[in-house]
């Protein structure tokens, strides 16, 4: 017992000094080959502790050496951009002036629940309201606003408006065009004008105002004014 007690000590003291040897980033902060050395540090760790007959240099040597290791790629990524790019990755713009960038959320293997999620999580419910939306290396969303939305220069109106979704993947949400008052006809008649298929549609929403957003996978997308009935009771 003595020696699982022993043992554990020093694995904390070796794991914590490699760690803060590491830089003092949060989960959430970590580039990909960050996380993925942390997690098997964590592994390796927990070998030697949990059985007494295992020798200590079985977890300090790979904790070491994994330590050492992302000292070395920090440092080459540093000083190599193609290192970098190779390690980290790139940032991606989900949404752009011209709307939401279907391919980019095909690249980085996310849905549009995911990325609505996302810019909820951000302080946002309104896609109109982004000019910008970038996914950072590191998972985090950085999202710059318009210095203006589209109902707000259309009614004139500041109260807060929230969107609700229509059209997502090419397939109507008939509960929500139920509780909008949005008819189908008039939507299928947007798309006619626009030359779009209902498959082509990656998300559409409304907003209590009437006012729509609609974001073909592979053309800009634009704001239009849909009929409601109920007032907007949402």
């Amino acid at each position: 017992m003595f020696v699982v007690f022993l043992k554990s000590i020093i694995i904390f003291v070796v794991v914590f000094f490699v760690i803060r040897l590491m830089g003092k980033r949060q989960i959430g902060e970590m580039q990909p080959f960050e996380l993925v050395i942390t997690l098997i540090i964590a592994e390796v760790g927990c070998i030697p502790m949990n059985d007494p007959y295992i020798p200590l240099y079985y977890g300090i040597v790979p904790i070491v050496t994994l330590g050492m290791l992302h000292i070395v790629l920090s440092f080459v990524s540093r000083k190599s951009v193609r290192v970098r790019k190779m390690l980290s990755g790139n940032s991606i713009i989900v949404i752009n002036p011209d709307g939401i960038v279907y391919d980019a959320l095909c690249k980085m293997n996310m849905n549009i629940d995911d990325l609505r999620e996302a810019i909820r999580t951000a302080g946002y419910v309104d896609f109109t309201e982004i000019a910008y939306a970038i996914f950072e290396t590191n998972g985090k969303l950085c999202v710059v606003e318009k210095q203006t939305s589209p109902q707000s220069e259309s009614s004139g109106e500041s109260k807060p408006l929230l969107p609700i979704e229509l059209v997502v993947d090419g397939k109507i949400k008939e509960d929500n065009l139920l509780l909008s008052g949005t008819d189908r006809a008039d939507i299928e008649k947007v798309l006619r004008d626009k030359k779009l298929k209902l498959k082509d549609l990656l998300y559409a929403d409304i907003r209590q105002d009437g006012n729509a957003f609609f974001a073909p996978k592979y053309d800009k997308a634009f704001c239009t004014k849909l009929a409601i009935s109920g007032g907007g009771n949402w």
